[in-house]
């Protein structure tokens, strides 16, 4: 369905100069305050030639991403009655709402079905991991259907432009994304920034928050340096010395505000209390599991309660200090059967998954942010509904997968003040393609769009001043709003 656009501004956006290495380098004190000065000063620029304004509402977004594609016959749209190479060994257990039925491997998310919903009937065409991630995160056809560079920026930057005139009082940045190790290159899960640039690129959360010891790299200080934080000018020369060593070619300006600003953000408490979970009870931190997966999502909680407008976090891989390997298993969420053992993998990732999203679902209502933040559940696709056998390539034995799959694929929603205890969508008897209420991802990223206050239908500036559509269609879900 085409709409018309209403473009916020044909004033093209600033190109920014720096690379993402230099805006988001890991490192010191110093190196640190520079890449966070950089990014304010970009995002300030970029918001003065395109005329951003403010917008009252504070609401949020939690993002839960499952990179590889969860099998969703083995989660929220078993078909325990098809045939036995559709249907797999797990089968489905009531929930406490009538009629909604999801894996016997959830048992805690089965006991809060009236505090989200289920999307069963999301599908689109790119099977490759590169094209379903591309179209999944821009809302648009890739013009390749391999690869994770995508042509569009990703729905987090542009959520990340239409807010860039909203602050937050503890100065939290507005987007904010949780990686394991290794794996916050920005192309990694198609979250390229495209045509807006790097003022718009997620500030990393990298490593494992359930390590002792863990601390938030781009915030983090060197304990050496922290006994000086109250020498200002100690701290801002040093910025100056670093700045006029990588500024050889000329092409940083000068930003003495910015780096006030930097340095007030990492020594900011409300900043650095917002990252800082040894400031959660125990007690809470057990319901939520010692587990990466868990403190990614407790950590998102506390992000959007201190002012972060959309949090990525990506629960990955289960293996980790506190769960041993398994030569069955596979790293993210993509179960062919060359990978792993589909029933053998997801029996260690479906119990700490389970724990992980109803801690969630918990907490987003005892703390009252059930109306004002919004959490969405999902991978890239779903798997294929008939069950493979291969020789794993770690094994040596044949064992059982599935393939990906476009086709079909379920989406867990909470909060936002939507509707819940129900579920949206149906696919067939054998879990193919959807046969009720087909929707795409655009659906979901318009109900979002919604929930934050953003017009859908707006247009956003390429490099050549076109205007081009935050969606090029899609409609906020009807049964949720």
């Amino acid at each position: 369905m085409n709409r018309m656009l209403r473009p916020t501004s044909l004033a093209a956006p600033c190109p920014g100069p720096f690379s993402r290495r230099t805006l988001l380098q890991v490192g010191g004190a110093a190196f640190t305050g520079l890449g966070m000065a950089d990014l304010l000063r970009l995002q300030a620029r970029a918001a003065e030639s395109n005329g951003a304004g403010k917008t009252a509402s504070d609401n949020a977004v939690i993002f839960l991403w499952m990179p590889g594609g969860p099998p969703h016959m083995e989660t929220f749209d078993m078909k325990p009655e098809a045939p036995e190479d559709y249907r797999g060994v797990f089968r489905p257990i009531k929930t406490n709402v009538p009629g909604i039925e999801i894996c016997e491997h959830l048992p805690r998310l089965a006991k809060l079905a009236d505090k989200y919903t289920l999307i069963r009937s999301i599908a689109h065409d790119f099977a490759d991991h590169g094209g379903g991630h591309k179209r999944f995160m821009t809302g648009r056809d890739p013009k390749e259907p391999v690869g994770f560079i995508n042509d569009y920026p990703a729905v987090g930057s542009m959520i990340a432009r239409m807010l860039e005139g909203r602050r937050s009082a503890s100065g939290v940045p507005q987007y904010i994304a949780g990686v394991d190790s290794g794996r916050q290159g920005i192309d990694t899960f198609s979250l390229g920034t495209a045509y807006l640039g790097p003022a718009y690129a997620p500030f990393w959360v990298v490593g494992d928050p359930s390590s002792e010891g863990f601390q938030v790299q781009n915030l983090g200080l060197d304990k050496r340096l922290e006994e000086r934080l109250d020498d200002r000018s100690t701290l801002l020369g040093g910025l100056d010395r670093l700045r006029r060593e990588i500024d050889k070619t000329g092409t940083a300006t000068a930003m003495d505000s910015f780096n006030q600003r930097a340095i007030d953000l990492l020594t900011s408490p409300a900043a650095r209390e917002a990252f800082d979970l040894s400031r959660e009870s125990a007690e809470l931190r057990e319901k939520y599991g010692n587990h990466p997966w868990g403190q990614r999502a407790i950590m998102a909680r506390r992000l959007v309660e201190a002012g972060a407008s959309f949090v990525t976090m990506v629960i990955e891989n289960p293996y980790c200090k506190q769960v041993p390997w398994i030569k069955n298993g596979t790293y993210n969420w993509d179960s062919h059967a060359v990978n792993c053992h589909l029933f053998d993998d997801a029996l260690v990732r479906l119990p700490i998954f389970d724990r992980t999203v109803a801690a969630l679902i918990d907490d987003i209502y005892a703390r009252g942010l059930d109306k004002r933040v919004m959490v969405v559940v999902t991978g890239e696709f779903g798997r294929t509904p008939r069950i493979s056998h291969q020789i794993g390539t770690q094994t040596g034995v044949s064992q059982p997968g599935r393939d990906h799959w476009p086709g079909a694929m379920s989406v867990l929603v909470f909060g936002g003040g939507m509707r819940t205890g129900q579920v949206v969508g149906a696919t067939n008897g054998k879990g193919e393609y959807p046969i009720e209420r087909p929707l795409t991802p655009n659906d979901l990223w318009a109900t979002v769009f919604r929930h934050l206050g953003i017009d859908y239908d707006a247009a956003i500036p390429d490099h050549h001043g076109r205007p081009m559509p935050i969606l090029p269609f899609g409609e906020p879900i009807a049964e949720l709003v």
